[in-house]
């Protein structure tokens, strides 16, 4: 199975800022707590790799649950966060009066996602197959946990699911959830969505 798990919550999902690559924006005390039981959630599974974004939030949450599990993460370029080009570190609600729905225009392709640096969805669902691709040569059915941002998780669905842009756009992934996927008479195939343990399910 391949496992893909969002970070927990982080300071610019609180303060609803478009974060992107930028730094300064690691877990809350929540979203520690979120890393801490996912991590045990984990426990069951039979990991036998764990790739990290190289943005704080994630890696955060990677060595959290390595630690727990007692697994080695490695760095992995192609689970990184999306480039937000000119609107990075903006607040949600300067970016809606600005552009509309800047979410809605980035799955539908508009020109103002290049117009203002953003890296294109298109361009995330090419690494983040290729990622897959490469694990699954590497791996073959071994269980491997990608701890990643909710976007890259969103790109592989839709390759997955063939999601247009409205679907895209309404569905969430919950900070420290998890998304399976298997591969399933050649084909990937999604086992859940947004999977977390019991308590959570209730909080939210």
């Amino acid at each position: 199975m391949f496992l893909f798990l969002r970070h927990g919550q982080a300071r610019n999902n609180v303060e609803r800022i478009l974060a992107g690559r930028a730094k300064g924006y690691p877990l809350t005390d929540l979203g520690v707590s979120q890393a801490e039981r996912i991590a045990g959630f984990l426990e069951p599974f039979r990991l036998s790799a764990i790739y990290s974004s190289p943005v704080e939030r994630a890696e955060q949450t990677a060595c959290i649950v390595a630690r727990r599990l007692g697994i080695k993460y490695e760095i992995d370029e192609r689970l990184t966060e999306i480039d937000m080009g000119s609107l990075s570190g903006m607040p949600y609600e300067e970016m809606f009066a600005r552009h509309g729905n800047i979410f809605l225009k980035f799955y539908e392709g508009h020109p103002v996602i290049e117009q203002n640096g953003i890296e294109t969805f298109e361009s995330i669902k090419r690494r983040v197959m290729d990622l897959v691709e490469q694990s699954l040569r590497r791996h073959g059915g071994e269980d491997v946990l990608f701890v990643t941002h909710m976007d890259p998780i969103k790109s592989l669905l839709s390759t997955v699911m063939q999601l247009g842009p409205e679907p895209l756009y309404e569905l969430v992934i919950r900070n420290a959830s998890l998304t399976m996927f298997k591969k399933d008479q050649g084909n990937l195939s999604v086992l859940s969505i947004n999977s977390m343990t019991p308590d959570r399910y209730l909080q939210e």
